[in-house]
């Protein structure tokens, strides 16, 4: 969380009705004041949809038009409900529930399940991972992880959409979806998956939403009851419901229609687990009488941001494209968006890191930045760019932060102080809040300076960081709060997976990166193959991906970064072209541009590191090859040890340990991290190398100029046993 959000998320309560209509815009306005009947908000990206709901919602509690308990608001993610309870709570609308599907779903199951069915209610599996792997086996199938995770997909694809194992066959050719397997493997695979399940007598995530829609379709008596709680339902992110989601919403609203509605078809991403936009588009069709508002006041973006994305999607087809929103940025003028291409992909990598730095350096907070790419495999050349860098990072869709054994143990501690007095005079500051946070976290293992080593102990120290850093924040918002409203604060959060923000540049797959923003986006792999990914067929999956770029470019406030890759690794054929998105809206691109061989005017820019010795490797045109095998390299890790990782080591064991010590006394005595020194891995690869010559230090990957500059002479003494010298220079 930062400074600039506290009074978004700590205001204070409106005292009327009216009161909590101002300062929405007019479109806002309407969405707020239309609680009678269908309403459908048709919101683009940016708008304020969730300010629009939430106080669309809180204006009809504090009006008495709506009994709080009779609200139901629905959403797709735990954060994102997390974040609408604190909204209304700070509106004063109290004991409106917002909750995701499953999480409200499995609250009715729980509740009517000795009614409805009679017994103790199975265990919920929340990772289906290892039941799918038994049931291959059962199947007599071999399938490595990957294949599992796919194998995975299609069952929650099948339940979602409500296909039986029996059809799957019929259904995903119908639906002209690409089958990882044989679709009758595949089918015999999800049957023997619900076998299992019985046996085992425990359900999956899908199987709770199943469970529930049987329930309220058979029993009459318990429908009745659910829609005598609920009688006012809001859906939010609505163009990603599935089928099964859709089912569930009816049998909730049963004849009634106070529902309101809320998505965006362009932002239809998510299509692969079954969420289908035709419910928003066809609302209308279904509710003649609906009330429709669109949002189109952009807020978050630039207006060359926007500019853009607006551009993007006017090349689109399709019903999505057909219903798209043309945003108006209501921000001030900021940079243009910047286009590079590199020589290859960890040149790209590279090249990226150096800009963040530089933007760090100039003051940007490294939590407001963000490296976003198509998929997770592409994460590993940033982590190890931005490590070569000193630049922290954090994994977005890595464990869970409240899940984290160090959080849980603060939460222990905190809990702990707060029971006993939270103003203790062993304290440093009995009042003062965020003193009180960090004398607790200090015996947890916290401290005021970030630890010399990377790896878990940097981790750790991040997350103990990140709830000192949310302790201020909460301190600022509400002056008077104590211990126990920061521990209070703290379970709700838990409770909505709502985490604290993490200092460090944010590493994301598109996906992922859906619902949140920064105010520097770095868009790379930007390249045919890559986006549109190599396996979008048809048109359809083509457009998705043009509405996953979509997403992606809606993410920045206010820089917006592409860059590609003209071959994967170093020495590669340079035969990739910038994606077909890009044309016609980056400098010097038409309708049926081509590769870039220059810099075209006014934005593209060449991202080979020129005059550098990583450069110079990167312009030869032999590849990567493993010097013990022979074998063509082409993971990062791989080739920066110029081996593959399984071929035999030829590492000289003393000379690594005398390079790691030289590199604790380094990092001890610049305040940084070891990684940024250098890596392990770069370490491994000069006590694999033993160079003897700055030329030959040159040629290991993860020795840039800058450090061959400034530690070259440390290395290479090292290297050639003169220990005494190492570490007497470049303080």
């Amino acid at each position: 969380m930062t400074a600039a959000t506290h009074s978004t998320l700590f205001p204070q309560a409106p005292d009327s009705a009216d009161a909590v209509l101002e300062g929405l815009d007019p479109e806002q306005r309407e969405v707020a004041t239309a609680l009678h009947g269908p309403v459908c908000v048709l919101a683009g990206a940016g708008t304020g949809k969730t300010r629009a709901i939430t106080h669309r919602i809180a204006y009809g509690v504090r009006a008495g038009i709506l009994q709080p308990s009779s609200v139901l608001a629905v959403t797709f993610t735990n954060r994102a409900a997390g974040e609408m309870r604190g909204r209304l709570r700070q509106l004063g609308a109290h004991g409106v529930q917002a909750r995701t599907f499953h999480s409200a779903a499995l609250r009715q199951l729980q509740y009517f399940w000795p009614k409805a069915i009679g017994g103790s209610m199975p265990r919920l599996v929340d990772r289906k991972f290892q039941l799918v792997a038994d049931a291959a086996a059962t199947c007599n199938l071999r399938l490595d992880r990957g294949e599992l995770r796919d194998a995975m997909a299609e069952i929650e694809w099948s339940k979602v959409t409500q296909t039986i194992p029996a059809e799957y066959p019929y259904a995903v050719a119908k639906a002209g979806r690409e089958a990882p397997r044989d679709p009758v493997e595949i089918a015999h695979l999800y049957a023997a998956y619900e076998d299992l399940k019985r046996d085992r007598a425990v359900i999956d995530f899908e199987d709770v939403l199943l469970l529930t829609v049987a329930v309220l379709q058979d029993r009459h008596d318990i429908a009745t009851q659910v829609r005598a709680q609920y009688q006012h339902f809001v859906v939010d992110e609505y163009q990603d419901v599935s089928p099964l989601q859709q089912r569930l919403l009816e049998l909730w609203l049963g004849d009634r229609d106070s529902l309101c509605v809320v998505g965006d078809a362009s932002q239809t991403i998510y299509s692969f687990t079954g969420a289908t936009p035709d419910h928003l588009l066809d609302f209308r069709l279904r509710h003649p009488g609906a009330t429709v508002v669109k949002l189109v006041r952009d807020y978050r973006s630039t207006p060359q941001v926007v500019r853009l994305a607006n551009g993007l999607l006017a090349q689109a087809r399709g019903r999505a494209a057909d219903h798209r929103l043309e945003l108006v940025s209501q921000r001030p003028a900021g940079p243009e968006p910047v286009y590079t291409e590199y020589t290859d992909e960890p040149a790209e990598a590279e090249g990226a890191a150096r800009r963040i730095r530089e933007l760090i350096d100039a003051g940007v907070p490294a939590a407001e930045i963000a490296i976003l790419f198509r998929t997770n495999s592409q994460s590993e050349t940033y982590e190890q760019a931005l490590a070569d860098a000193g630049v922290s990072y954090q994994l977005r869709g890595a464990e869970r932060f409240f899940d984290r054994p160090e959080v849980r143990k603060a939460g222990i501690a905190l809990r702990a102080a707060a029971r006993f007095g939270g103003n203790d005079s062993l304290l440093d500051d009995a009042v003062n809040l965020p003193s009180q946070v960090r004398a607790v976290l200090s015996g947890e293992g916290w401290t005021s300076e970030p630890p010399a080593g990377s790896g878990a102990a940097r981790e750790r120290w991040e997350s103990l960081s990140a709830l000192v850093n949310l302790a201020h924040d909460f301190a600022a918002a509400q002056p008077r709060a104590t211990l126990g409203d920061l521990v209070a604060e703290l379970d709700e959060r838990a409770n909505a997976q709502h985490a604290p923000t993490v200092q460090g540049v944010t590493l994301a797959s598109l996906h992922a990166a859906k619902g949140l923003e920064w105010d520097v986006v770095f868009l790379v792999g930007i390249a045919e193959g890559m986006m549109p990914i190599t396996y979008a067929k048809t048109d359809e999956q083509v457009e998705e991906e043009r509405r996953l770029l979509y997403v992606g470019v809606t993410r920045a406030r206010e820089r917006l970064h592409f860059s590609w890759a003209l071959s994967r690794s170093p020495g590669g054929r340079p035969n990739r072209r910038p994606s077909r998105f890009l044309d016609g809206l980056r400098p010097g691109s038409g309708a049926t541009a081509g590769r870039t061989g220059t810099a075209a005017a006014g934005g593209i820019e060449r991202g080979a590191l020129a005059d550098t010795p990583a450069a110079r490797r990167r312009t030869q045109r032999t590849p990567a090859r493993c010097r013990v095998c022979g074998r063509t390299l082409t993971d990062a890790g791989e080739m920066k040890l110029m081996r593959c990782e399984d071929c035999p080591s030829d590492m000289d064991e003393g000379l690594y340990e005398r390079l790691r010590e030289w590199r604790a006394v380094q990092a001890e005595r610049s305040g940084q991290p070891d990684f940024c020194i250098f890596t392990d891995r770069t370490l491994m690869a000069i006590a694999e190398a033993r160079p003897d010559s700055p030329a030959e230090l040159s040629r290991i990957p993860g020795v840039l100029n800058r450090k061959l500059q400034r530690y070259g002479t440390d290395v290479l003494a090292i290297c050639a046993g003169h220990e005494g010298v190492a570490g007497d220079e470049n303080d």
